[in-house]
């Protein structure tokens, strides 16, 4: 590394030494201007002064090395080692999943109980001046500017990095001084050694020896480099981009412009699927096609790829407007998107062969990755920007689960072809700015207990009862435009998420740059952070296996009674984003919830926590989505019915056109709606009582023949529901709609939302995989082999040919009624013109006839 000294880069800056120091002799003030332009891509004309920070040499030798991030890594990805063979001189040490908090000074953290590789023991902190350039004003700090970790290269005559430790950072703390190890395995005898821990282990201490020396934030370290760019405008040239916060429940000007280019594709691409001739296709009868693809893990990457390659292969995919995921499904837009796949899904799944048969935490394949060169910068970037550009980040699990998912599907075979574009959504937009792809839309959702809104309750456990029987979840999508939250009825710009917000406007650091936008590693961990469930969903998940055990009756009536509680703990913290809300209490709707105008992240997680079919985003009004196409690899994906969830939604938002009551059917009816009839034919005299007794035998006989009608009905492996847009007259129930059986049902003028759905189910055409009986399809399982994933791509292929000619048919008549509509308002349009000439008395004359003339004309 170069001895010398620049503040934070900008465009204006140099990386020659002789320029820099010509630069600084002149003058003491070094200035950035950003030119405000208009649109996505516009600069901030705002002039800011940037502070230059000088060091003196350390004088106490080197500089100590600190452990870094790579130790909560290493530490999951061999899987939580057991404690005898963390430190075999030390038994006592272990590891705990109590979620870390980056800046934490507390002396029992876990990272404590970490052996420390590497001859560094604690060592008296370097104390370094820092002081300003001399018309740096000071005196006056933007509303809400937070006090920032120091921003410059600043090196002492002998090379060394110095920090001033007057400005703590997460940083500092993530990278405390641990306890010393010996930087051996062990001290006890090679022969002993290799019997008790297999050959694999031993290379475990130089691989994080490496990666604490690369993220020691020392002259030349990886860290150091990675913190050099992430102020570089010229590297991440959002970091001068200004944001601000959109208020509006409209979709995004950028996601209007996809919609009209997208469908001069989509109307080319229908052409061909139905047959037609493109001339003949009005633009405006174009069905708009959603496809969404369900949570569960590999399970549904691997089926949900097949699935949209199947789809492709008919030709189907290419009349896709939007596509949708949750957990696996979002990896899987993830994957597609990127570099690897090349917007193939026959590539993704080549790539998939090659990257899955190893374990995601398995040391010896995730370490090399992380610690070597190309690969650990790019993977490691997104978490050195966060704990050194956010004083108070949080990092736990799934930080750590991001990274280890990043470096098992976003790295190729070819390890040394990795595209650094690949680490960030935004730009994805290269491949759908020209609508030639569909938009992308990945989901999380946020747990919200509403604890405050319960404060002036005088009783501290009726409150908290209180809370939890009304929590909920609030949905986020993120696409390559825009990470919005329909509940805050706000969002920021995709490349603007991980920067700091107040009263709706960007919070500068101190040198006037933004942090560079949230990686892909991180949000890849958010997307499907399953284990950060609720103790109600983990019991669903071990329920199954616990039916055999002796006693199993009642413990599991004893933990359904306190399901309503056990719904709202979660022992995993979820990962957090900077919120983008604080402040703007004035100008979000009434119904947001107190928590959001004072936490200062939002805390996200699996979206499947609440449904696992991203439904709700494509309802969203703007998008005006008339077929929803659905690819459910869940694994309860009869007994949890994912569609029925989404009822309850449209009713709450007042969306027309949902298909109430799809879904799998009941398999018997319900025992409340039984007694609640019954009480209602109870007799209130003696003299009725004949007369009710037999009400009551009708109404149990009417139940019994409803359970016979529905236990034994099945879904099938393509199913079709429409919905109605007819207006209700009444407050009763509306009636639950049926599986469409004939395409004329399709062309109802009051017909609604169409929902077309493939289960991903056993077919006995393909023998050997179930997913319900399969245990590689567990949602936990994180090692597919190539022959295990060629059975799963070929249920998934299969099952969609059972159900291609279908779909194809219910396109045709979804674009039959949208042109029979147009049809008929052109007729009427026509027709008042025609009434409205015959009123001015101008019907049947031509140009120029009849107006001019003397009175005998």
């Amino acid at each position: 590394m170069p001895n010398w000294a620049v503040a934070s880069p900008s465009s204006l800056y140099l990386r020659n030494p002789a320029c820099v120091q010509d630069s600084m002799l002149k003058s003491s003030t070094i200035r950035t201007a950003r030119s405000r332009t208009s649109g996505a891509y516009g600069l901030n004309s705002t002039r800011r002064r940037l502070l230059t920070r000088k060091a003196h040499a350390p004088s106490g030798g080197p500089h100590p090395f600190k452990y870094s991030p790579s130790v909560l890594l290493a530490g999951f990805a061999v899987g939580i080692i057991s404690t005898s063979i963390v430190d075999l001189h030390d038994p006592a040490a272990s590891f705990t999943h109590r979620p870390i908090r980056a800046d934490s000074s507390e002396s029992n953290s876990w990272t404590d109980n970490i052996p420390y590789i590497g001859g560094w023991g604690r060592g008296n902190e370097d104390k370094h001046e820092s002081t300003t350039v001399e018309d740096a004003d000071t005196s006056q700090k933007t509303s809400g500017l937070q006090e920032p970790p120091p921003q410059t290269r600043v090196v002492s005559e002998s090379g060394e990095e110095a920090t001033p430790e007057t400005l703590p950072s997460s940083w500092d703390g993530f990278t405390g001084s641990l306890t010393t190890a010996s930087k051996s395995v062990t001290s006890i005898g090679d022969t002993i050694v290799d019997y008790i821990v297999p050959d694999w282990f031993k290379i475990i201490p130089g691989f994080l020896n490496k990666l604490q020396n690369e993220l020691s934030m020392a002259p030349g370290s990886l860290a150091e480099e990675i913190w050099y760019e992430a102020n570089d405008p010229e590297i991440n040239p959002e970091i001068i981009w200004d944001a601000v916060v959109r208020v509006s429940n409209d979709i995004c000007t950028e996601e209007k412009a996809f919609l009209e280019k997208r469908r001069v594709h989509t109307r080319r691409a229908i052409s061909k699927y139905l047959g037609l001739a493109e001339r003949d296709i009005h633009p405006e009868d174009i069905p708009t096609i959603a496809m969404c693809g369900s949570g569960g893990g590999l399970r549904a990457l691997v089926a949900g790829s097949s699935s949209y390659l199947s789809a492709h292969e008919a030709g189907l995919f290419d009349c896709v407007t939007y596509t949708a995921g949750v957990s696996g499904s979002c990896w899987l837009q993830t994957l597609y998107y990127s570099s690897v796949a090349g917007r193939s899904h026959q590539k993704l799944i080549d790539h998939l062969k090659n990257r899955l048969g190893v374990h995601i935490a398995f040391p010896p394949a995730a370490l090399p990755l992380l610690a070597c060169a190309p690969t650990n910068k790019y993977l490691l970037s997104g978490l050195v920007e966060k704990s050194k550009g956010i004083p108070d980040a949080d990092f736990g699990i799934v930080d750590v689960y991001g990274l280890l998912l990043a470096a098992r599907l976003l790295v190729p075979k070819g390890e040394l072809s990795v595209d650094e574009y690949d680490f960030k959504v935004s730009n994805q937009r290269r491949y759908i700015d020209d609508g030639s792809h569909p938009l992308p839309i990945y989901t999380a959702v946020r747990h919200e207990i509403p604890l405050a809104e319960q404060a002036d309750m005088k009783d501290p456990i009726a409150a908290s009862a209180k809370a939890r029987r009304e929590a909920w979840f609030q949905w986020f999508e993120f696409t390559p435009y825009e990470f919005w939250c329909e509940e805050l009825e706000a969002g920021i710009p995709t490349w603007a998420i991980g920067r700091k917000f107040e009263n709706g406007k960007t919070v500068w650091r101190q040198n006037g740059l933004a942090l560079p936008e949230l990686r892909v590693p991180l949000l890849m961990g958010i997307w499907g952070s399953a284990f950060c469930a609720t103790l109600s969903h983990y019991y669903r998940e071990i329920r199954p296996i616990m039916r055999g055990l002796a006693g199993f009756g009642g413990i599991d009536q004893l933990i359904s009674e306190r399901d309503e509680e056990l719904i709202k703990l979660h022992p995993i913290d979820p990962a957090g984003i900077p919120n983008f809300a604080l402040g703007m209490r004035d100008v979000l709707p009434a119904s947001c919830p107190e928590s959001i105008h004072k936490t200062a992240n939002l805390q996200l997680m699996d979206a499947g926590m609440s449904n696992n079919l991203p439904i709700y985003p494509l309802l969203r009004p703007g998008r005006e989505v008339d077929i929803l196409i659905a690819f459910d690899a869940s694994a309860d994906v009869k007994t949890d019915n994912w569609l029925k969830v989404a009822d309850g939604y449209a009713r709450q938002r007042g969306i027309k056109g949902w298909p109430i009551g799809a879904g799998w059917p009941p398999s018997d009816a319900s025992q409340q709606e039984i007694a609640q009839d019954l009480e209602a034919a109870q007799a209130k005299s003696d003299e009725d009582a004949t007369a009710k007794m037999d009400e009551a035998k009708r109404i149990q006989r009417r139940h019994e023949a409803k359970k016979n009608a529905t236990v034994n009905e099945e879904l099938g492996y393509c199913n079709v529901w429409v919905g109605t847009t007819e207006e209700r007259t009444s407050d009763s129930e509306p009636p639950s709609s049926k599986r469409v059986e004939e395409d004329w049902e399709l062309m109802q003028p009051n017909a609604g939302i169409t929902v077309v759905y493939f289960p991903f189910v056993s077919n006995p055409k393909v023998d050997g995989v179930d997913p319900k009986k399969s245990d590689f399809m567990s949602t936990w399982n994180f090692v597919y082999t190539p022959d295990q994933i060629d059975s799963v791509v070929s249920l998934a292929r299969t099952n969609f040919q059972e159900g291609k000619e279908q779909t194809r048919r219910t396109v045709r008549a979804v674009y039959e009624r949208k042109k029979a509509k147009r049809l008929e308002r052109e007729a009427e349009e026509k027709r008042h013109r025609r009434q409205w000439k015959i009123r001015r008395g101008t019907m049947g004359r031509k140009l120029g006839e009849g107006d001019h003339g003397d009175h005998f004309s």
